[in-house]
């Protein structure tokens, strides 16, 4: 017999869909959407781990853990790291429509 499979429809975050509580899955998902950019950003500079050392004085072992899908990095490093690819980071306070704000990362 075949058994009926659950389907619950995503709420958008895979840490508020595992069970971490909202504020806790903002915060995880800010980490990833910030590793994510600067994985593609490498990728658009064409930069290896020894390139983005050379070019840009990045931590290689930095670059290779972003490369491999390492996201256990702190947002202070994340920031760092930005910086140092030259980008700049802009922290915007606005009011929110809902009780509680909420975290997200927006880049041009």
């Amino acid at each position: 017999m075949s058994e009926k499979i659950k389907i619950e429809e995503s709420s958008g975050n895979v840490f508020l869909d595992i069970g971490f509580s909202k504020a806790e899955a903002e915060r995880e998902q800010l980490r990833v959407d910030l590793v994510i950019r600067i994985h593609h950003l490498l990728e658009e500079l064409k930069l290896t781990p020894a390139k983005a050392e050379k070019q840009f004085g990045l931590d290689p072992s930095d670059v290779s853990r972003i490369q491999n899908g390492d996201f256990s990095f702190n947002l202070d490093k994340l920031f760092a790291i930005l910086n140092q690819l030259n980008r700049n980071i802009e922290i915007r306070i606005t009011p929110s429509d809902e009780k509680v704000g909420h975290l997200q990362v927006v880049s041009t």
